[in-house]
C-alpha cells in the first residue's frame, strides 16, 4: 500500500508505522542526493511554516530554516509570543493555524506540541520535548544507514546513559519500530518508565524488535554496531550535576569501551551538543566543580574515526525536510 503522510502531524514515532518510518528515510536520501547534486528545489513553494522554540536550539532551528528554504518555503522564528502567558496554548495554535501551513515546535512539555496539533488544523512537528524527539530520530537511522553495513532490523544499536530521557525513550520506539536489537545501558535510577518499555516490547514482538535494558557495559556492548550515548543533565535540570554525575561517570563512552564491543568499526553517535571537553563555558564550570575534562564521551572517541556526530547533525536537516516534504509538500 502506498504511503500518504499528507496533513499528519509528527510527534513520536509511536504513531508511525514501519512502513512509513521507512518511506521518510527514503525521502530522506533522495532529497539529500538532490542537494548534494545543486539542484533547487520547489517542494514546499508557497508554503508558510512557523518555529516555536522554548529551548534553545542550533540543529533544530538551522535544519528546520534550511530544509524550508531549499525548497521554497518561507519560515518566521518565534520565541516570544503570548502563548501560555496571555494566550492559551489553544487559542494560539486557532490563530496560528490561520496563518501557516505547518508549526514546528520545541520545547518542554509533550501536552503542548500534542494541543498544538489538535486545535491548529495543520501538521505540527516535534523539535523535542521532555519526552520525545522523533525528528532525531530519524537523522539517527539515516545515518545508521549510512554508516553501519548491514539492513536496519540486523543492527545492534545500544545506548548508554540517562535512558529515561528524551532520546533513550524515542531510540527504543524508533528501534521496536524498526525490528533492531536495541539495548539500554543505564543504572536502574534512569530507567524508562516500565509502562513504555511494556508497550515496545508489544511493538517489537511484532516486528522482530528485541528490547532489553543492563547496568553491565561489558555485556552490553558486546558485539555493538552502534554505541549511543547523551548529556547525562537534559535542559531544565542543570541543578542535578552533581547527582547525575555520580551515576553515570562509570558509563563514559570511551575507547575501553569501543574495544569491548568486539566490533573494529563500531560506530559512535551523539545528538549533540557533547561535552567532551572544556571549550564550553558548561564546561569550565564542571571541571571546577567536578575536575571532569570530559562527561558521558571522552574527546578521543568524539574525534575518532568511529565518531559520525557530524554527518548526523546534517542529516537532521535532510530528514526534517522529508518530514514537510510528506506532510505539506506539493507532492
Amino acid at each position: 500500500m502506498p504511503v500518504n503522510l499528507k496533513r499528519r502531524s509528527l510527534l513520536s514515532l509511536k504513531d508511525y508505522s514501519r512502513e512509513e518510518i521507512l518511506y521518510l528515510l527514503d525521502l530522506s536520501e533522495d532529497l539529500k542526493r538532490k542537494k548534494r547534486a545543486g539542484l533547487k528545489g520547489n517542494l514546499l513553494d508557497g508554503k508558510n511554516i512557523v518555529l516555536l522554540f522554548e529551548k534553545a536550539s542550533t540543529r533544530t532551528r538551522c535544519a528546520f530554516e534550511v530544509a524550508a528554504y531549499d525548497e521554497g518555503a518561507k519560515v518566521t522564528f518565534l520565541t516570544n509570543s503570548q502563548m501560555g502567558k496571555k494566550e492559551s496554548v489553544e487559542d494560539t495554535a486557532r490563530v496560528l493555524g490561520r496563518y501557516y501551513d505547518g508549526i514546528e515546535f520545541r520545547g518542554f512539555k509533550q501536552e503542548t506540541v500534542e494541543m498544538l496539533a489538535k486545535y491548529s488544523g495543520v501538521p505540527v512537528w516535534n523539535g523535542l520535548t521532555d519526552q520525545y524527539h522523533p525528528t532525531q530520530i530519524l537523522a539517527d537511522f539515516l545515518t545508521v544507514r549510512e554508516s553501519v553495513n548491514k539492513p536496519l532490523n540486523k543492527v545492534k544499536f545500544v545506548f548508554i546513559g540517562d535512558a529515561r530521557n528524551n532520546m533513550g525513550r524515542s531510540l527504543m520506539i524508533g528501534a521496536a519500530k524498526l525490528g533492531m536489537q536495541f539495548v539500554g545501558i543505564a543504572p536502574a535510577e534512569l530507567l524508562p518508565d516500565k509502562e513504555l518499555v511494556d508497550e515496545m516490547q508489544k511493538v517489537a514482538k511484532e516486528s522482530g524488535a528485541s528490547i532489553e535494558f543492563t547496568d553491565d557495559i561489558a555485556l552490553g556492548v558486546k558485539e555493538a554496531d552502534v554505541l549511543y550515548t547523551d548529556v547525562w543533565v537534559s535542559m531544565g535540570e542543570e541543578e542535578q550535576f552533581a547527582q547525575r554525575i555520580k551515576l553515570l561517570e562509570k558509563y563514559r563512552v570511551d575507547m575501553s569501551m569501543l574495544k569491548q564491543t568486539g566490533n573494529n568499526d563500531v560506530v559512535f553517535m551523539h545528538c549533540l551538543p557533547a561535552f567532551h571537553d572544556t571549550e564550553t563555558s558548561i564546561g569550565k564550570e564542571i571541571q571546577e566543580k567536578f575536575g571532569l575534562q570530559e562527561m558521558e564521551v571522552s574527546d578521543e572517541v568524539f574525534r575518532s574515526r568511529h565518531s559520525v556526530v557530524f554527518d548526523e547533525a546534517e542529516n537532521r536537516m535532510h530528514t526534517i525536510k522529508a518530514v514537510m516534504v510528506a506532510t505539506i509538500g506539493n507532492v
